[in-house]
C-alpha cells in the first residue's frame, strides 16, 4: 500500500523549452521519492505559442507538431518530447495527470459577426446595451494543422461570451446570442450575477457538437499517453452537469477509472467546494481552497494564530475523500492573479499537515521541492525579482510519507502555539511522532503505541539533536523548536 502524493511540476515561470526533457531526467528520481502522480501543464498550443503558459487555449491538438502561433514547440518542448516524459514517467510506476483547459478558446484565426448584448462586467445578469452587431474572432480553423487529428471548425455556435468587439474597438463582457440561448449557463454560485465567463471565448456546453469535439481530443490524448488523471481548469465557470457527463463517458470510452481533480478556487468558502462536489455527485475531487486560505492567513499571523483551528471549515476536514490538499500553486505564487503565498516559516509545518496525515492527497508545489526565481511586474507596474526557496524539509517529509506515515492516528490539539500527532505503523512500516510550533519550542507526550517500548525515537529533521525513549505504556515526549516542525521515527 502506497500513500499517494502528487506534485505540480511546474509554475506560472517555468523556463522556456525545457520542462518535458525536465520530467524525463527526474522520474526516476520522483518515483524515489514517493511521488505516486505527476500533474503536468497544459500540453496543447496556447494562443502565445512558444510562450504561453497553457491556459490562453488555441488548438488542443496541437502539443508542439504544428507551425501555429509563431512556434512549433510549446513553451514545454515539442509533442514528441511530452510523449517521452509521460512513458518515463509510466517506466517509474508513476501516474501521469494532465490538464485540461475547457472553458475558453483564445486566438481565432478569423473574425464573424454575431448578435450580442453588453453586460455590466460586475453583474452579468445586468445588460447594458439592447442585442446588436459585434464582431469577434470567434472562428478557429486551425491552419497550420489543416485538419489533421480532427476537422472541427470552432465558430460563433461554439461560444456563449467574449470580451472584445473587434468592430467597435471595445473591451467588456458580452453576451452572443444564438440557439443555444440568450443567457448565461447556470452556475452553482452567483458571484458577478452568474460567472459563466472569465475570460476570451467563453466555450458553449450546450452545443453538444463541442462537447463531443472535447471528448474526441480527451480520448485521443489518451491513446497517446495513456494518462491516469485529469486536473480540470476553472470548473466554477463551467456548469457542474457537464463534468458529470463528460467524466462518465471519457472514464467509459477509455475503460479506466481516470482520476479527476477541479481547480475551484473559492478561498474561506468551504460551502461553495461542498456544492460543487454535490452537484458533480463526487465524480471529481478537488482542490481544497480552504485550507490553502487558512495556510496563507496563519503563515502571516505567527503566534496569534491557534493551530487548533487549522483544519476548521477546510474541504479535507470535512470531505477527506474528495480533498486534494496543498500549499502554493501557480496562480497564488507572488505576482500572480490570486496572490496569497504561504510564508517560508510556515511552509515546513504546513507541508507536515498535508503529508503525514492519513487525511487527503497532497499536492506538492515545484518551487517547494525544487526552488525557482524569476522576474515579473507587480501590480504598481514596477519589476520585481522574486526567490523562492527550496523547502529543506520538504524532500524528507517525502520520504516520511513514503515509509512511516501509516497506521493510526492519535491527535494531540491541546494547544493553541503547539499540536501534534502520530501515526502507529503497521505490520510493513514504522510509525511516526510530529510535533509543530508557531511559538516557543514545545513538548507534547504521546502514544505511538506499545510496539515501540523501550525503542529510541529520532527527529529525522535534524531540528532537536537528542532521542527519545518510548515508556512500556508506549508513550514519550516529543519536542520541537520555536517556529518549527519536529518528524519523530524510529533509530533503526
Amino acid at each position: 500500500m502506497k500513500n499517494g502524493t502528487m506534485i505540480q511540476f511546474f509554475h506560472w515561470y517555468s523556463p522556456e523549452d525545457t520542462l518535458w526533457k525536465e520530467v524525463k531526467e527526474k522520474a526516476e528520481y520522483l518515483g524515489n521519492l514517493g511521488i505516486t502522480s505527476v500533474w503536468l501543464p497544459p500540453a496543447s498550443k496556447g494562443e502565445q505559442g512558444g510562450m504561453s503558459v497553457g491556459y490562453d487555449t488555441y488548438d488542443l491538438f496541437d502539443l508542439g507538431e504544428f507551425d501555429q502561433k509563431g512556434s512549433v514547440r510549446t513553451k514545454y518542448g515539442t509533442k514528441d518530447e511530452f510523449i517521452e516524459a509521460t512513458k518515463a514517467l509510466h517506466d517509474r510506476g508513476v501516474q501521469v495527470i494532465v490538464d485540461f483547459v475547457f472553458n475558453h478558446k483564445a486566438g481565432g484565426d478569423e473574425s464573424e459577426l454575431m448578435q450580442a448584448v453588453k453586460v455590466n462586467e460586475d453583474n452579468r445578469l445586468e445588460n447594458v446595451s439592447e442585442p446588436y452587431e459585434i464582431e469577434s474572432f470567434t472562428r478557429f480553423t486551425f491552419p497550420g494543422r489543416n485538419g489533421k487529428y480532427s476537422d472541427f471548425i470552432w465558430d460563433k455556435h461554439c461560444f456563449s461570451g467574449v470580451d472584445y468587439d473587434h468592430r467597435n474597438q471595445e473591451h467588456g463582457v458580452f453576451n452572443l446570442l444564438s440557439e443555444y440561448g440568450d443567457d448565461w449557463e447556470e452556475m452553482i454560485d452567483d458571484e458577478k450575477g452568474n460567472y459563466d465567463f472569465l475570460m476570451f471565448c467563453d466555450i458553449e456546453f450546450r452545443n453538444p457538437a463541442v462537447r463531443e469535439e472535447l471528448l474526441k481530443y480527451a480520448t485521443w490524448l489518451h491513446e497517446l499517453t495513456y494518462y491516469d488523471g485529469v486536473r480540470l481548469d476553472a470548473v466554477k465557470h463551467i456548469p457542474p452537469h457537464y463534468f458529470k457527463e463528460f467524466l462518465y463517458l471519457l472514464r467509459e470510452r477509455t475503460g479506466k477509472e481516470i482520476f479527476a481533480v477541479g481547480e475551484y478556487w473559492a478561498p474561506g468558502h468551504l460551502e461553495l467546494l461542498t456544492r460543487y462536489s454535490e452537484a458533480t455527485d463526487g465524480t471529481m475531487s478537488l482542490f481544497d481552497s480552504a485550507l490553502h486560505h487558512t495556510f496563507h492567513h496563519a503563515s502571516n499571523s505567527g503566534s496569534e494564530f491557534d493551530l487548533r483551528e487549522i483544519f476548521d471549515d477546510s474541504l479535507v476536514a470535512n470531505n477527506p475523500e474528495l480533498a486534494v490538499t496543498l500549499v502554493d500553486n501557480h496562480d497564488t505564487q507572488p505576482l500572480q492573479s490570486l496572490e496569497a503565498p504561504v510564508e517560508s516559516w510556515f511552509k515546513p509545518l504546513a507541508y507536515a499537515l498535508i503529508l503525514l496525515r492519513e487525511d487527503g492527497y497532497p499536492c506538492v508545489f515545484y518551487p517547494d521541492l525544487f526552488g525557482a526565481s524569476y522576474w515579473d511586474k507587480g501590480q504598481d507596474g514596477k519589476d520585481y525579482e522574486i526567490f523562492i526557496n527550496r523547502v529543506e524539509e520538504l524532500e524528507p517529509m517525502l520520504y516520511a510519507r513514503k515509509d512511516f506515515a501509516f497506521g493510526v492516528q492519535r491527535d494531540y490539539f491541546e494547544s493553541g502555539n503547539a499540536i501534534g500527532w502520530t501515526r502507529e505503523g503497521n505490520e510493513e512500516h514504522s510509525g511516526c511522532a510530529v510535533v509543530m510550533s508557531n511559538g516557543d519550542g514545545a513538548t507534547i507526550s504521546m502514544e505511538v503505541g506499545a510496539r515501540y517500548a523501550g525503542r529510541n525515537f529520532k527527529d529525522m529533521l535534524g531540528k532537536i539533536q537528542d532521542e527519545v525513549t518510548v515508556n512500556d505504556s508506549g508513550w514519550a515526549d516529543f519536542h520541537c523548536a520555536p517556529g518549527s516542525v519536529s518528524v519523530w521515527t524510529e533509530v533503526n
